[in-house]
């Protein structure tokens, strides 16, 4: 691998090209003098992108490469003594006259294909053709001076582009990888007594917050009703929170109770909806209802997001295991690539609450991989209205 010193920035990569390009192309001129070297270095054809550096640029730029032991600054030989400006980068990398000349034109063009290339070299070093170029490359890559780029969209061939220093490639910036396992690093029960601690410090807030809701949400109102509509046998809403959802279902027909891991979220709905069941519970732990074979549908609506990456299998597992044949699961969650910390809520501080969110494809996949079928999922956009901020993903599918 090249010297890791050795890394160049921008004006450091096209003050090496144009002195490697010009020892070759024009000899009797070389080495540069500094004007020489700016004109060198701005010159409109075979630049990529075209530069407009001024001296004292390219003379700071120098003195750092003069550092890095890629570039001497000498006297002239003859007439008026002025520094002029070599490059050393040919003894320090012990290059060919081939790989020589495909590391100029990439220093000085960017990432380039090896038929972009073989003519582009023309003046410095001539190969036999594109696989020649292409063979001499593979040779640099080995040395760690170059790596080849994945195709882009489009293109016939790949690109291949110098490691002496940072270069725009045109590839997608790699997103940060989300660390979906953040909420569960000291243990998962520990981050159960967060949850039930916080929304038990929240619950009156949080009910008189999003109890009439629905009102504002058309499309969930549309899914409940299709659920209470289509389903036969009792419904649990698992961690239902003040209640209004599981409330909802109820109205519209359905044998629905709610569930939740909150003893103070359980008290908030039964004080505010007495005409509807509400129990503490886990829904990792769901039993079958007392009354049926299975439950009608389980709805997971909201209640999955402060769950590990990890926890995800086994929690749809214990919400499909005690469907009846035919019930339907649905889940509800917002879509993202983040986990967002809670320290302040509602105006209560001193908390500590990870909200897991995840890409569509991810919970379809999950849901399919629990062997239910007919799956069908809905994303919609935020109601800026309402302050929302995320989109929202809803998945439904029944079991064989």
């Amino acid at each position: 691998m090249p010297d890791l010193d050795l890394q160049l920035s921008p004006t450091e990569q096209r003050i090496l090209g144009s002195l490697l390009e010009k020892q070759v192309t024009v000899p009797a001129s070389y080495p540069l003098t500094l004007g020489g070297l700016r004109s060198a270095c701005n010159q409109t054809s075979s630049r990529e992108p075209v530069t407009d550096l001024d001296e004292q640029t390219i003379e700071s730029a120098t003195k750092v490469l003069k550092d890095k032991g890629a570039l001497r600054i000498v006297w002239s030989d003859t007439g008026r003594r002025t520094l002029k400006y070599h490059q050393v980068l040919t003894d320090l990398l012990d290059l060919e006259d081939d790989e020589r000349a495909l590391l100029t034109v990439l220093l000085l063009r960017g990432p380039q294909s090896p038929g972009e290339l073989r003519p582009r070299t023309e003046r410095l070093h001539r190969f036999d053709g594109r696989d020649d170029a292409e063979s001499c490359l593979v040779g640099m890559a080995e040395r760690g001076f170059v790596r080849r780029l994945d195709k882009r969209p489009g293109d016939r061939d790949h690109r291949w582009v110098h490691l002496l220093g940072a270069v725009d490639t045109g590839e997608p910036t790699p997103v940060a990888a989300v660390d979906r396992e953040s909420p569960i690093a000291d243990s998962p029960e520990a981050r159960d007594d967060r949850v039930r601690a916080t929304y038990g410090a929240v619950a009156e807030a949080y009910a008189e917050h999003l109890t009439a809701e629905l009102d504002d949400l058309p499309f969930e109102r549309w899914l409940l009703e299709r659920i209470a509509s289509e389903t036969t046998g009792p419904v649990v809403e698992v961690g239902s929170g003040p209640g209004h959802v599981t409330a909802y279902l109820h109205a519209a027909g359905a044998d629905a109770r709610g569930l939740d891991l909150t003893p103070e979220m359980v008290e908030v709905a039964r004080s505010r909806f007495p005409g509807v069941r509400y129990d503490v519970g886990d829904l990792r732990r769901l039993m079958r209802p007392e009354s049926a074979a299975g439950w009608g549908a389980v709805l997971a609506w909201y209640s999955l997001i402060h769950l590990a990456a990890s926890e995800l299998p086994a929690a749809l597992e214990s919400l499909v295991r005690p469907l009846a044949p035919g019930g339907l699961l649905v889940v509800a969650l917002q879509a993202g690539d983040d986990v967002a910390h809670l320290d302040e809520w509602f105006g209560v501080e001193g908390l500590a609450l990870d909200f897991v969110r995840h890409d569509p494809e991810s919970i379809v996949g999950l849901v399919e991989a629990a062997g239910l079928t007919d799956v069908e999922w809905y994303l919609r956009g935020p109601v800026t209205a309402r302050g929302e901020q995320t989109r929202r993903l809803y998945v439904l599918a029944r079991r064989p």
